[in-house]
């Protein structure tokens, strides 16, 4: 964005400048003249003389200072500069700065003596000639006038002699996330020495920073993929600080310190990156006065396969170092390849040269070393036939896609290379779009990579956009190696495709996109709407999505109102705002703009440009943005306004102690979720839980026995054993608590963890604690329990219910339910523990053992009743009932001396009476207790089954 504002005027002086400045000018002086000392004597004349009539021709810095508050994400900047003009006649001063290609300018002041100019936006018209006296700003392409994601906002003034002019300008951005780590860069480049230089950046993320860092200094050529090298220490005179929510980071340099960087007052761009706290849940959800915004970013997620075509041009114009730093990343690139990927390569120019014909070849050693053979033999030659290579290219994947299972998840991309723009076949960017579009037919994602000036940036973007890719231009003088490498990081790694995010139809409107065909690992999904119940105590969200082959359903309910835990009243950079700043509805409109200058890039259709172009026009209006379809038209604000203050605009923070809610660490009002899960959970009495107290029904003999194990902390149980038949085995492990005072007991165990291991149809494990449970059938899954989920594969699928249970489904024949008992206070004697249910086992096997397995196909009969027979011993008829030694089980030809008790299971909700067996179930079980101790969590001995004939 190029924007010159040419105003003159004439007005008094101003006081004198403070001694930082004077030094700031010494400096220059002295580097300036910096030359041998015979040149001194000979030459020292006239080089004073020649630098003081420079210092002449142009007004002096005194002041570049840099403000910006980051709450969730979302960015305010504020730049201010002062230059004074210390000369004997009008001079012309020029405030450039460098500001994101993503963000929106959103005010711009500036002011001479007791008159102040301020930006207004308008709605832009067609272009007039004669009307430049204010403020022309020529409308940006996504590309045109940016140097590698940047744009460069300029302002030209004439400042009278002995005076000073004033720059504000506020810009706002949302910052996205990219290999792991969101990045917030500020462009340094006063181009002179400044005395009073200053930065200051305070950030505000209520699920917790982590992974802070502030590299050196970056200038243009070392722009690449952000990973470190060499030394990656702080800029001079940085200093951070910052807690588990608030971090402040602030840039300081003295002229001295400037002059060690950067002679020509050239810095560079000061850069901070870090991450937030986060896991596999639905994310952060975070609501302020009608408005939300979703922050989705999984982790701990097996990465999906990935089918690719490299398709690069080997033009005749790609010769020398562009051709040879493409080389050098796919070289990287190949490397990083996984065993489960499949690939292949087009190489191209008015010829089509496929690597392997008809096909996408697995990674394997042999097929890396003859790629990196292919690749280095390519040599540039020929024009340049875009579009007949992308043809190939989406035949080759698409075929590939026809041919194979498509039942085994994996996500298809086309990554496509180029330097120039079409001169070979088709040469309309019009019909290569509808082309590539009709070939592609939303089966895959195009990525598209420009290498120069002489790219077709427009087709290429729009190329990506129709077909759900990305877009990146590097220049012909940075390092395109680095950058290809970083850009293939960023996509190289998906972890879930068809995204889908759903909200309440009656309580949400407006929201921005919400279906995403693919989530790649360091990136970061964000949705943005409006509620339309305001007075509503809850947001139900639900995500859906696809990992390999498991299919996953997030879901949970978002408190609106909750007390004033999130409350940053007093948070550095926040106090004393001026205006309505809603981060969240900001956020909400800058996602908003974004989709609408997308789908207008994306339209054939010129009235359906038109809309979208009014559309976003009026949105960018309400909101103060500069965009493509808005102008800034610089007014005067009058004779004895007040000049532009330093004071930072920041966001309002009015009430956000009630409601600004972030899903992390909060649940629902009681009685919303946990309700509903209720509902679902089919009671079952036979069980394990507590201390850990066994419960077995036996429904045809109407009733139930019971026993406890008083085994050692670290023994692992073996509760069901069913591996040669079923393949189904689960083992829990104890862990130790003291025993309460007065009991009878030595100490306490319970279930901390619980190993469900299934080997049918194919391999695959869960390893339940009390906070998180794994799951592994090939790829490794990480989720939390405080997190309500589904997760689904073909025989497998396993429902949470966040800090209440999980059920586990196999085959849809055998379902188990695992109560989650957490404290949060707990008692000396109380410890985090696991509760197992066996709520179907219709397909385990006659044969089936364990602790509680062996009871699940045998029945049990009691011989000898209390003295009272008028009552059948049944599961709710206890009256008549008395304890009697005499009253005895008999199971497989053992006798088993029991007595009548009550036990209470499901957290105390549910009352079941049985007969109990003493001494760790003496005779009642195969074999003694000890018989049942496995190894390890997942050992699936079978030893057990000759103890069934005893």
């Amino acid at each position: 964005m190029i924007l010159w504002l040419w105003l003159c005027w004439g007005f008094p002086s101003s006081a004198a400048q403070p001694d930082s400045e004077l030094m700031a000018r010494y400096l220059e002086e002295q580097l300036l003249a910096d030359y041998s000392i015979a040149e001194q004597v000979a030459r020292r004349v006239p080089r004073q003389a020649k630098f003081l009539q420079r210092l002449e021709t142009r007004p002096r810095m005194s002041e570049f200072n840099v403000r910006a508050t980051i709450i969730s994400r979302y960015a305010f900047t504020t730049v201010s500069c002062t230059m004074v003009n210390s000369g004997s006649e009008a001079r012309e001063a020029v405030f450039e700065m460098q500001i994101p290609a993503a963000a929106f300018i959103s005010n711009f002041t500036m002011s001479i003596g007791n008159k102040t100019y301020y930006g207004e936006v308008t709605g832009k018209e067609k272009r007039n000639s004669s009307d430049d006296k204010t403020t022309h700003r020529k409308p940006p392409s996504p590309t045109e006038g940016r140097e590698n994601g940047y744009e460069t906002f300029k302002a030209s003034v004439f400042i009278p002699r002995k005076m000073q002019a004033r720059f504000l300008l506020h810009y706002e951005e949302l910052l996205q996330r990219r290999l792991g780590k969101y990045e917030y860069t500020v462009s340094i480049r006063p181009q002179q020495l400044v005395g009073r230089l200053r930065v200051e950046v305070n950030i505000l993320e209520n699920s917790g920073i982590v992974s802070l860092e502030v590299p050196p200094l970056r200038n243009s050529k070392q722009k690449g993929n952000g990973k470190a090298e060499g030394d990656m220490s702080p800029p001079p005179s940085t200093v951070i600080g910052h807690t588990k929510t608030l971090a402040k980071i602030t840039f300081n340099p003295s002229v001295v310190e400037q002059t060690r960087i950067a002679r020509n007052g050239i810095l560079g761009d000061f850069i901070i990156r870090y991450d937030v706290n986060r896991e596999l849940s639905v994310g952060d959800v975070q609501i302020l006065n009608g408005y939300f915004v979703h922050y989705f970013a999984p982790t701990d997620l097996p990465p999906l396969p990935k089918n690719v075509v490299f398709v690069l041009d080997s033009s005749a114009s790609m010769v020398g170092t562009k051709l040879k730093q493409t080389k050098e990343a796919l070289f990287t690139i190949l490397q990083d390849l996984r065993p489960e990927d499949h690939f292949n390569i087009i190489g191209f120019s008015n010829r089509i040269k496929v690597w392997q014909q008809d096909r996408l070849v697995p990674v394997t050693p042999n097929n890396i070393r003859d790629a990196k053979k292919y690749i280095h033999n390519m040599s540039p030659t020929g024009g340049t036939n875009i579009n007949g290579a992308l043809q190939t290219g989406a035949k080759l994947l698409n075929d590939y896609i026809a041919q194979n299972d498509i039942d085994a998840r994996s996500v298809s991309l086309i990554i496509f290379l180029t330097d120039g723009r079409p001169t070979v076949g088709e040469t309309q960017s019009s019909k290569i779009l509808s082309n590539t579009k009709d070939a592609i037919r939303d089966k895959f994602c195009l990525f598209t990579i420009g290498i120069g000036n002489d790219v077709d940036h427009k087709l290429l973007e729009r190329m990506a956009l129709e077909n759900c890719g990305m877009t990146r231009h590097f220049q012909e003088d940075e390092d395109a190696a680095s950058h290809l490498k970083g850009f293939y990081d960023e996509i190289g790694t998906p972890l879930l495709s068809d995204i889908r995010v759903d909200y309440p139809e009656d309580d949400v409107e407006q929201v921005t996109q919400n279906f995403f065909p693919n989530y790649f690992n360091g990136s970061e999904i964000i949705i943005a709407g409006k509620l339309i119940n305001r007075t509503s105590d809850k947001l139900h969200v639900e995500v859906t999505a696809s990992n390999s082959k498991k299919y996953i359903l997030l879901k949970t309910d978002v408190a609106i109102d909750l007390p004033s835990r999130n409350d940053i009243r007093g948070v550095p950079g926040l106090e004393d705002g001026k205006g309505d700043k809603n981060y969240i509805e900001r956020a909400w409109s800058y996602l908003t703009i974004k989709e609408l200058l997308n789908s207008r890039l994306k339209s054939d259709d010129s009235q359906e440009k038109d809309y979208l172009m009014e559309k976003a026009k009026s949105m960018a209006l309400a909101y103060n943005f500069v965009t493509p379809f808005t102008v800034l038209k610089m007014r005067e604000a009058g004779l004895h306004s007040e000049p532009p203050q330093e004071e930072f605009i920041s966001p309002s923070t009015d009430g956000i102690g009630a409601k600004l809610q972030s899903l992390q660490g909060h649940k629902a009002p009681p009685g919303i979720r946990r309700e509903q899960d209720k509902q679902r959970i089919k009671i079952s009495k036979t069980s394990a839980d507590g201390d850990p107290h066994f419960v077995i029904d036996f429904p045809s003999s109407k009733f139930s026995v019971c026993f406890n194990i008083d085994g050692e902390p670290g023994d692992i149980l073996r509760l069901v054993s069913d591996h040669k038949e079923s393949g189904v085995t689960v083992n829990g492990q104890l862990i130790g608590a003291p025993a309460p005072p007065n009991g009878h007991k030595k100490h306490r165990t319970y279930f901390s963890t619980i190993t469900i291991l299934s080997n049918k149809p194919e391999r695959s494990y869960l390893e339940i604690t009390p906070r998180r449970i794994i799951l592994d059938d090939g790829e490794r899954l990480v989720l939390s329990c405080g997190r309500s989920a589904v997760v689904r594969s073909r025989s497998l699928e396993v429902s949470i219910s966040a800090n209440s249970n999980i059920t586990v489904t196999i085959r849809d024949t055998i379902s188990f339910v695992i109560l989650i008992h957490r404290y949060k206070k707990p008692a000396p004697y109380q410890r985090n523990h696991l509760g197992f249910y066996i709520s179907n086992s219709k397909g385990l096997s006659s044969d089936s053992h364990g602790l509680l397995g062996q009871f699940l196909n045998h029945e049990v009969k009691l011989l000898q009743e209390p003295l009272n027979t008028s009552h059948q011993i049944g599961q709710n008829q206890t009256e008549g009932l008395k304890p009697n030694p005499t009253n005895t089980l008999k199971v497989k030809g053992r006798l088993v001396p029991v007595v009548w008790k009550q036990r209470r299971i499901y957290n105390g909700q549910q009352e079941v009476e049985c007969w109990f067996a003493k001494n760790n179930a003496d005779k009642l079980i195969d074999g003694n207790y000890k018989d049942y101790l496995a190894s390890h969590p997942f050992d699936t001995g079978t030893s057990l089954g000759t103890i069934n004939s005893l």
